[in-house]
């Protein structure tokens, strides 16, 4: 079966491919330093900070939050 090679698109072999699903050592760092240098990014949403703060105090009044308090 061949697939692209998600750097370079090019065609390459999957099965019985060491750098799969790259079709080379070279792509495969390329890929890394990319991760590395933030070229990757994953969207959040943004979140009002009011609704996490009144969140927060929900969490430390249930018994879970009181359990792990103690240690327990």
């Amino acid at each position: 079966m061949k697939i692209k090679c998600p750097v370079c698109g090019k065609a390459v072999e999957y099965e019985n491919n060491p750098w799969r699903p790259f079709c080379s050592k070279n792509c495969k760092i390329i890929d890394l330093w990319n991760w590395f240098h933030e070229h990757y990014s994953i969207k959040v949403e943004e979140v009002d900070e009011k609704i996490n703060t009144e969140e927060g105090k929900d969490d430390k009044n249930s018994s879970m939050w009181r359990s792990r308090k103690n240690g327990q």
